[in-house]
């Protein structure tokens, strides 16, 4: 019995898609072969220092790449690291950038610019959880995951810990500075999360935190009310008196005629000031903190003023005077 038409004409298409599926299968793509080094060491780093000049971030790292691969001993191989390390921020890998850091601390510790790849490790955590939405608008990260920002303080303590007269010093105690405010903002909005759903205990505690923690931020007015307030409702009045006295005597202005706590004049307190962002994001205006000398021989090339990351208004200082020098862009 012959087949309907219909039937014949998908068999022979099946067919056909079959075989085509069997031609592709049997032909598989050329495996790319890796021919070696294609230029000098020498040729590679300045390939890698216009393209950075002129802002092509992907050639800049293909050919500072190509110097940590094919030339790992060479003059220039540390210095394309740390140079790859602010290639890779530049591109928002910050990932990327955060496993070279790391690379290059455990490799290099003894290394004259390793406090450079600690630097970048702290700030690179820094962005992790920051995008275009929150740069340009009114989202704040103490509303968000901190874990990254937390990580970030960490980073910094340890950078200044072991690096207290580096460069990046300032730079990164400014950092340690803004973070510590997001971290406590983010304490005390879980803090007045409590209050609303009357978790006096909860509100206390988180408060108590940032008084311990971060006794330096905006936010120790409101987290004094907020545990003297909390005490008041746990009817724990000795306790809440304790920390009355010291509002009236820091704060007096959030401390009603009754001898109560204003809660709502302290959160209005801190309102304007722990919304700051101390300028650490989305200006316009770039600092010209110098990229590391490294172990290549100075006479050879010099190194231009990348790393930025626009926070210190300061002019680029050097030991030795440069050949030339370039602003970050």
């Amino acid at each position: 019995m012959s087949l309907p038409r219909y039937k014949i004409t998908m068999l022979a298409l099946s067919l056909g898609i079959a075989s085509a599926m069997v031609g592709c299968s049997s032909n598989p793509k050329k495996e790319v072969v890796d021919t070696g080094p294609q230029l000098s060491e020498q040729v590679y780093i300045q390939k890698a220092e216009k393209a950075l000049d002129n802002g092509q971030y992907t050639d800049a790292a293909k050919y500072l790449e190509a110097i940590d691969t094919y030339y790992p001993t060479g003059d220039y191989a540390q210095q394309a690291q740390l140079e790859l390390l602010y290639t890779k921020f530049q591109q928002k890998d910050y990932e990327g950038t955060i496993s070279l850091a790391e690379r290059f601390i455990r490799l290099n510790p003894q290394h004259p610019n390793v406090d450079y790849a600690y630097y970048v490790r702290g700030v690179a955590n820094m962005e992790q959880n920051y995008d275009g939405l929150m740069r340009y608008t009114s989202l704040k990260q103490s509303h968000r995951d901190t874990s990254y920002l937390k990580l970030a303080y960490q980073n910094f303590v340890d950078f200044i810990r072991r690096y207290p007269s580096s460069t990046y010093a300032v730079d990164a105690a400014q950092r340690m500075k803004y973070i510590g405010n997001e971290l406590a903002e983010s304490e005390m909005n879980v803090a007045r999360f409590n209050i609303k759903r009357k978790a006096w205990l909860a509100a206390v505690e988180r408060s108590q935190w940032v008084i311990e923690h971060y006794p330096q931020t905006p936010q120790i007015p409101e987290a004094l009310a907020t545990v003297a307030y909390g005490y008041e409702q746990l009817g724990d009045k000795a306790t809440a008196q304790q920390y009355i006295d010291v509002l009236k005597l820091n704060y007096p202005n959030l401390v009603k005629s009754d001898g109560s706590v204003n809660l709502r004049a302290a959160r209005k307190e801190g309102s304007w000031l722990n919304r700051a962002t101390l300028g650490v994001f989305g200006r316009e205006e770039q600092s010209t903190v110098e990229t590391p000398k490294t172990a290549a021989p100075a006479e050879q090339r010099s190194l231009t003023n990348r790393m930025t990351f626009g926070l210190l208004d300061r002019p680029a200082t050097s030991t030795e005077a440069p050949a030339s020098s370039t602003s970050a862009e």
